[in-house]
């Protein structure tokens, strides 16, 4: 492997590439060739930017015929073929479906810019400035993001103080006789609790850098139910657990909500091209033309891309495989736990987002590295690492499941034995 570009000019942050030490050079489905020509499954797909696969030939193949014509790629926000093409599927395949009524807003497009633009408009529109957040939670890279994730390592970065957030204990967070909703309630109704109104209350379903920790029904209803009491605009982080992750195409279906506003990006273009969303209670919508902005919010590209993706949503023999190949992750995940006490501790997510928490760091790490010599990309999450994160393509086939799973019970397995 010739690694010397990498080595003497990258930066020193580079991170997936300490981990998996190959250079890579094509992808379909949920197989990654290096250069070598090794295949190796990946449980990563972008960190969950590529839930389709890589190079899905139903998302692909229109972005293709878009790419050899004289098509518009940037057009900043103004009105273009390809937008309306969009916004018209996303409407059609996604809202309607779900009975969800929303604007939709095109910031920058990572997700960290949907972030920001969230909770700029809540703050706008209730003329608050401190936002309650959760712990262990994890929303972006850019300051307003970084102040409100829960990582403390994560949140040092920048430089500059991080004012007017409040910390809050999440669903489950220090034991699970512990109601952290109940708890939020009373001190937004106690004036003695010294704890200010918040303009806005922002969370993910599921953790997925805190360590997939995962959201009751109850406790999502819990949570509107109490923005609704207090005002408080309620924010859903679905960057990463949106976009059909967890098998349904938003990962708060389950518990029947409606967000006020939603943030989506990694996977909303279906191709790995740079693409957010914010979806935003109509009423809420009090933005002036171009008070906020972004040069690359019109990636025409990535609209052609996303709006096939979305039409895949109105197929009902796709849901039903995304559905079954669920159940059959969670079925082998199940008899991962049950084979491997001593190195598995507990599964966590749902769907097709899953995580297995293991007994140290250093037990994930090894099996971290074992997969990866046997042709497997997992990765760790939660603040201790110690949690292995699982992320297939929702299109995964059931041969590659097999053999990833194969992979890692082999790696658990050579774990279990240290």
């Amino acid at each position: 492997m010739n690694a010397d570009a990498f080595e003497t000019y990258e930066s020193n942050v580079r991170r997936y590439c300490r981990s998996f030490p190959a250079v890579f050079t094509k992808a379909l489905g949920a197989t990654i060739w290096d250069e070598s020509g090794k295949p190796h499954i990946d449980f990563i797909v972008g960190s969950g930017a590529l839930n389709y696969g890589h190079n899905n030939p139903a998302i692909i193949a229109p972005a293709i015929e878009y790419m050899v014509g004289d098509n518009i790629l940037l057009s900043l926000d103004m009105s273009t073929a390809a937008k309306r093409d969009f916004i018209e599927a996303f409407v059609e395949s996604i809202l309607v479906p779900r009975g969800l009524s929303y604007k939709i807003q095109f910031p920058g497009p990572t997700g960290t810019n949907a972030n920001e633009a969230a909770l700029a408009l809540a703050r706008k529109y209730t003329g608050r400035s401190s936002v309650m957040a959760f712990t262990n939670s994890y929303h972006g890279m850019s300051l307003g993001s970084l102040a409100v994730s829960g990582s403390a390592s994560t949140r040092e970065l920048g430089g500059v103080a991080r004012h007017d957030v409040i910390r809050v204990p999440y669903d489950g967070y220090a034991n699970q006789a512990f109601d952290s909703a109940s708890y939020i309630d009373c001190v937004l109704s106690d004036p003695g609790s010294g704890i200010e109104k918040p303009a806005a209350i922002i969370l993910e379903p599921i953790q997925a850098e805190g360590g997939m920790n995962t959201a009751s029904a109850a406790w999502l209803t819990e949570i509107q139910r109490i923005c609704r009491k207090h005002g408080i605009v309620f924010i859903v982080d679905d960057i990463q657990a949106g976009s059909g992750r967890t098998g349904d195409f938003f990962s708060f279906e389950f518990a029947k909500i409606e967000p006020d506003i939603v943030t989506l990006s990694k996977s909303l273009s279906g191709s790995g091209s740079p693409l957010s969303i914010v979806l935003i209670r109509p009423d809420l919508d009090v933005w002036k033309p171009g008070e906020h902005s972004g040069t690359f919010r019109g990636n025409n590209f990535a609209f052609v891309t996303a709006g096939a993706m979305c039409k895949m949503w109105s197929d009902l023999g796709f849901t039903a495989g995304v559905e079954e190949t669920a159940v059959k992750l969670q079925a082998h995940l199940d008899r991962l736990v049950a084979k491997f006490p001593k190195s598995i501790e507990q599964k966590r997510g749902r769907g097709l987002m899953a995580g297995l928490k293991c007994s140290s760091s250093a037990a994930v790490s090894r099996v971290h590295d074992v997969a990866f010599e046997n042709g497997l990309l997992i990765e760790s999450s939660g603040p201790d690492r110690d949690v292995i994160k699982i992320l297939p393509p929702i299109t995964i086939t059931d041969d590659e499941l097999d053999h990833g799973i194969a992979v890692l019970d082999q790696a658990l397995q050579e774990q279990d034995n240290v």
